[in-house]
């Protein structure tokens, strides 16, 4: 899979004015939330100009403006309203770059002429039976409305293919600066510093070890799964503490068997606290069925915390042998790699320095930005006369 060239884009001619470059944000996730706030910064640094379409919360959480883009309320519904909002912001735009599948259905609604148009699948929508069938009609209508469409990992970049885009690319996307994101996909507050010390006492997890898993709780999370992990390591001494930081439909379901199986686990709900709890824990776990670039895995091993994750979507290829990768669903895999490593201080700070080094390896937000800049370059250069 080849990588979207990093070479900068050729200037504009002299006098001509700066390239409009329309951002539509869709579901508003953690990691493209946080990406399209990155990207509007770098791009504005660099004479674009840049009007970002999101929901007023997402303004608030993350502050288009205040990296010199324009920010256009428009709601994330596919609603005549909303679609004449943004067909009014598109009218005047040089490309216009949609993150995710239903921003990127919102936009192709909304364009009326040829426009380049530049759509970033993030992560993948999970359906079964008849929405399942949907979601393909719906993949295959953004995939053929796209001129590119740049996915962050090589299994969305083939199933766009398979959707029948003309043009799919692989675009690594930079973990942005700490300080994006809360465990339930909000934003969260920037903390100076890390106090792990005051979050174990906090917790109950001072005479025991500690593992952290974070993210919504939701069907293909794999936090059942994790339950069932957990029945593994709680004839250790001392017993493990797992802590789940996230909220979702599946919490009244989850809390119920700890109770009823007396598991060591805590479910902590939404947290601002995704730094201090990593400075915390002795493991991070990623129970998943499916990533493309995790931003939880990512932040775990930038904090040199030893991660256990399943081997799905974009997982491998993220953090190569940086991490212990068991097979989703896989609850005995799952247990038996967190009993080790407990067990194994020496292969804990191995993965430590293998994940200090596999983090170096990820590309920077100039490089995102140059990656993206010379997309733009490549869809709105003018075709030369023969």
């Amino acid at each position: 899979m080849t990588l979207v060239s990093s070479q900068p884009p050729h200037a504009r001619p002299h006098g001509q004015s700066p390239l409009h470059a329309v951002q539509v944000l869709g579901g508003g996730s953690a990691g493209s939330s946080a990406h399209v706030r990155s990207l509007a910064a770098g791009l504005v640094a660099r004479g674009v100009r840049v009007t970002v379409c999101a929901p007023d919360e997402a303004e608030h959480l993350y502050d288009f403006a205040g990296t010199g883009a324009a920010h256009v309320a428009v709601d994330r519904s596919t609603d005549p309203a909303s679609v004449a909002a943004l067909r009014a912001v598109c009218a005047e735009a040089d490309l216009v770059h949609a993150h995710g599948l239903h921003a990127g259905l919102r936009a192709s609604l909304a364009l009326g002429r040829r426009v380049p148009f530049v759509v970033t699948w993030h992560t993948r929508a999970h359906a079964e039976g008849p929405r399942a069938h949907l979601l393909r009609l719906l993949e295959r209508r953004v995939a053929k409305a796209a001129s590119v469409l740049l996915g962050t990992s090589s299994d969305l970049v083939d199933r766009a293919r398979a959707r029948g885009a003309r043009d799919a690319r692989l675009a690594a996307v930079a973990l942005p600066a700490p300080g994006g994101r809360a465990a339930d996909g909000a934003g969260e507050e920037h903390h100076e510093a890390a106090d792990g010390p005051k979050a174990r006492a906090e917790l109950g997890a001072t005479e025991r070890p500690l593992l952290l898993a974070v993210g919504a709780l939701e069907r293909h999370g794999g936090h059942e799964v994790l339950l069932d992990a957990a029945a593994m390591w709680r004839e250790l001494d001392p017993v493990p503490l797992l802590v789940i930081a996230g909220e979702g439909v599946l919490r009244p379901d989850l809390q119920r068997r700890i109770e009823t199986e007396d598991l060591p686990v805590r479910l902590l709900g939404s947290r601002r606290d995704v730094p201090e709890l990593l400075a915390a824990a002795d493991l991070a776990l990623l129970p998943s069925r499916w990533e493309s670039r995790s931003v939880f895995a990512q932040e775990a091993l930038r904090a040199g915390v030893p991660l256990v994750a399943t081997e799905v979507g974009g997982t491998p290829e993220l953090v190569g042998d940086a991490a212990e990768l068991v097979p989703y669903g896989d609850a005995g895999a799952l247990g038996g790699a967190v009993v080790r490593l407990l067990g194994d201080p020496g292969r804990r700070q191995w993965l430590v320095e293998r994940g200090t080094w596999q983090a170096g390896t990820w590309p920077t937000e100039d490089a995102t930005v140059a990656q993206v800049l010379s997309v733009y370059d490549e869809l709105t250069r003018p075709v030369p006369f023969a």
